[in-house]
């Protein structure tokens, strides 16, 4: 029995509600898409009572069945009140209020992103004023390995987090293993990837994955030197992600400031 529903049964809670919650929240952590007798096992509950919550969950828009597989996954109601928990966080509030200000005085496209179910989520977005045509915005899940952001939370996470979505990553990339060029297509060199971002305190990348832009991401760490968000910078001109660019320095200078690590 999950933790959630020992403490709902323990102060007094409905039953049938703490155990409803315990399906949502296993489907919310298993990080996929999930069957109907995959989540029953589980859940360790009947697929026929399963089945109803998924019911429920699903008119509220909580949860939705995709059409091909049948297999159940988080909604767009579980993205906005996953957004709208996120949002009252005093910690994202603080580093999201100045984050326009990064925008303009880089004259980039500034993210805040923070860890979610899925993998890194886009909780704040701020345009610069130059146009810039991209599918990504708020509620986006990005890659771990071929995002900057996402390659910053593979540094400044544990690995027991990341690790099941690393895998998946991996299984898909070893389809066309060239696009990693910059790093080892497996959990080594996965590893060993992290230790240099780790050592030089930011992630990068080029115009391969998006054609056109170009992003550079740091991390906002906690008192564990953890990543509690991520700022990425996204732009056209590849000169923005050197190492000595002047949007490099004022990223790494913006993390700084709001990391709690440096505030002890």
């Amino acid at each position: 029995m999950s933790s959630l529903s020992q403490k709902g049964e323990a102060a007094g809670g409905i039953q049938s509600l703490d155990t409803a919650l315990r399906v949502l929240q296993t489907l919310g952590l298993a990080g996929k898409a999930l069957s109907l007798s995959e989540l029953s096992r589980l859940c360790d509950l009947p697929a026929t009572k399963v089945h109803r919550y998924l019911a429920s969950f699903s008119h509220s828009g909580l949860v939705v069945q995709n059409g091909r597989s049948g297999t159940y996954d988080l909604g767009q109601g579980a993205i906005l009140l996953g957004l709208a928990a996120l949002a009252r966080h005093d910690f994202v509030n603080t580093t999201a209020d100045a984050l326009p200000g990064l925008a303009e005085e880089t004259g980039l496209t500034a993210l805040l992103c923070v860890w979610g179910n899925s993998g890194p989520t886009v909780v704040r977005w701020q345009r610069s004023t130059s146009l810039m045509v991209t599918s990504l915005g708020l509620g986006t899940t990005l890659p771990l390995l071929t995002s900057a952001t996402g390659r910053v939370c593979l540094s400044y996470l544990p690995e027991v987090v990341t690790r099941h979505l690393v895998e998946s990553e991996l299984r898909r990339i070893k389809r066309n293993p060239n696009i990693l060029d910059d790093m080892k297509a497996s959990l080594t060199g996965v590893r060993e990837f992290a230790v240099a971002v780790r050592e030089r305190g930011f992630a990068s990348v080029d115009g391969r994955f998006i054609p056109g832009l170009v992003a550079i991401a740091a991390p906002i760490l906690d008192w564990q030197e953890q990543a509690q968000a991520v700022i990425t910078l996204i732009g056209t001109d590849p000169r923005t992600i050197e190492p000595n660019s002047t949007a490099h320095q004022m990223l790494a200078e913006f993390c700084r400031a709001h990391s709690i690590v440096n505030q002890k």
